[in-house]
């Protein structure tokens, strides 16, 4: 299996920046040129924060789908998750429903599918090797080992093979076929070169 791929992290990467130049700007009289030039520097700073985020969603959206006919994702409950002071920064600075956004239409675009996982489904506490289900798993507990098989699991590579076997037997169970043929025929009809299209997400 492919190692993670890590986030660019750009708000994180560049939050000590961030925080020097919004003191800069507090300490600013208001209307006056230094605040003006003190405000600009940080709506730049956003701005490139964005961009890098932003580039890094394409690219990683982009190659999944054009590798991949079929993905597997997990429908998370992200409103909770930011509720936790301890993982709300890094969690929003990941754009989890910018991500789910692209894969749907890229995936359309390209004759593919995205196969989501209830919210409620156990994809890490599922043991991907006999089926076994956790009753507890912490998120601070990486690493488990099976009761019932002894296979040790790393949590997140573990809830990655539920995923893809979910996404598979789901798409057996509609199609009567894993659908990998490699000559699947697109769902929408590409837009040549000198063409701008608007794709609605599925």
């Amino acid at each position: 299996m492919r190692p993670p791929i890590p986030g660019p992290k750009a708000h994180k990467a560049l939050l000590d920046r961030l925080r020097r130049l919004s003191r800069s700007l507090s300490r600013k009289m208001k209307g006056s040129a230094n605040r003006r030039k003190a405000k600009s520097k940080l709506a730049k700073l956003h701005a490139r924060i964005a961009a890098i985020r932003s580039d890094a969603m394409h690219k990683l959206t982009t190659d999944l789908t054009r590798r991949f006919h079929t993905i597997g994702i997990e429908d998370l409950n992200v409103r909770g998750m930011m509720a936790n002071r301890h993982l709300a920064r890094s969690i929003a600075d990941m754009s989890f429903f910018e991500f789910r956004r692209q894969l749907d239409y890229k995936a359309a675009m390209r004759g593919g599918l995205v196969k989501v996982a209830d919210r409620f489904y156990a994809s890490s506490k599922t043991c991907s090797a006999c089926g076994h289900k956790l009753e507890i798993l912490p998120l601070s507990v990486r690493e488990w080992t099976c009761p019932a098989c002894g296979v040790v699991h790393d949590r997140d590579v573990n809830a990655a093979i539920n995923l893809k076997d979910m996404a598979v037997s789901s798409t057996v169970s509609a199609c009567g076929e894993e659908g990998s043929d490699p000559t699947r025929k697109r769902r929408v009809k590409p837009a040549s070169a000198k063409q701008e299209v608007s794709f609605v997400p599925v």
